[in-house]
């Protein structure tokens, strides 16, 4: 593993080095950490999947410099498209457009379609630069486990299945990237994410929200949308702030508890408690980070306070309800 906090030219050479011979570099984005190889190349695609355990029908986003990278992927590439991805790339936000015939299905599991960002931080921008071509990244992690923040936490999901890691420190947002379908009318978010719904929805007035878990395997355009995912290994339970606290302090076992805000008291010694930010945004930003370290402390039940019924909470919501599905 090499660390590198900004773009190192001879970090970036050797990663460039490793995804034209194939194998899988893992990189650090401004939401999650990306497990990379050739977009293009549909055995380096393949090898993603293996390394994941991830079914071949959830397709991959393609990341790319920005706009200019992301038109001839698309078979069309409209004026809402292009007007999003200058004003929000780089940054959290994936386009679904309709796949170019060049471009192997095996990107997008076979759909007509293709999930396409431009990540904003620099170590991925330098990668993709230095590369020259698009980089298929799901999170560099085995399939529907806890999203990796951090490039420990890749390294202890993957192991030697990714040829290098490039560690950037810890990822600023900390969740997976908004996912809009631009090849709906109107236009529809599939995956809630560190995009908020009202910056999106002041530059697309007519989005809207897909609810409901898709089970039909052909109907899914974009990852995260499984109704379990982004789950530790211990079981994890949302309820109301007094109700976590009373069923921790009850667990007879290890248990670890996730409130916001303040710290709970008189808590009993099997109790691994995490206290986050009371606001959205920090509060994703930690939220895999203290996944991770609840599994490391190996309890056995996972218990979080429900979190605000409001739009702000969207992406948060969303993710501990598919990772308390089991």
């Amino acid at each position: 593993m090499i660390r590198v906090l900004t773009p190192d030219p001879t970090a970036i050479d050797e990663a460039v080095a490793l995804l034209r011979a194939g194998e899988l570099v893992a990189f650090p984005t401004e939401t999650v950490y990306g497990l990379g190889g050739r977009a293009l190349d549909p055995a380096a695609l393949a090898r993603i999947f293996a390394a994941k355990g991830r079914p071949a029908t959830h397709p991959l986003i393609a990341h790319v410099q920005g706009a200019d990278d992301a038109r001839p992927l698309a078979a069309t590439w409209d004026a809402r498209a292009e007007a999003l991805a200058q004003r929000f790339w780089p940054g959290p936000l994936t386009l679904i457009v309709p796949r170019a015939a060049s471009v192997p299905a095996a990107l997008s599991g076979g759909k007509p379609t293709v999930a396409v960002r431009a990540p904003a931080h620099p170590i991925a921008q330098a990668l993709i630069a230095a590369l020259g071509e698009p980089i298929a990244a799901p999170s560099a992690n085995r399939y529907q486990a806890v999203s990796p923040t951090t490039a420990a936490h890749v390294v202890r999901s993957l192991g030697d299945a990714v040829a290098l890691v490039l560690d950037g420190g810890p990822c600023a947002a900390g969740l997976e990237s908004t996912v809009v379908d631009l090849t709906v009318t109107p236009p529809l978010v599939l995956r809630p994410g560190a995009l908020s719904m009202a910056l999106l929805r002041a530059a697309l007035p007519d989005v809207r929200l897909a609810t409901g878990v898709i089970d039909d395997e052909s109907q899914r355009h974009s990852p995260g949308q499984d109704a379990t995912h982004y789950a530790p290994r211990a079981p994890l339970s949302l309820m109301v702030r007094d109700a976590a606290i009373e069923a921790a302090r009850t667990h007879p076992h290890a248990v670890g508890l996730i409130v916001r805000g303040a710290l709970p008291s008189l808590l009993p010694a099997n109790v691994v408690v995490h206290v986050l930010p009371d606001e959205a945004e920090g509060f994703g930003r930690a939220l895999y980070a203290c996944l991770h370290d609840l599994d490391d402390a190996g309890v056995d039940f996972i218990v979080v306070e429900l979190p605000p019924d409001d739009e702000a909470w969207l992406a948060v919501g969303d993710r501990l309800r598919r990772a308390a599905t089991k």
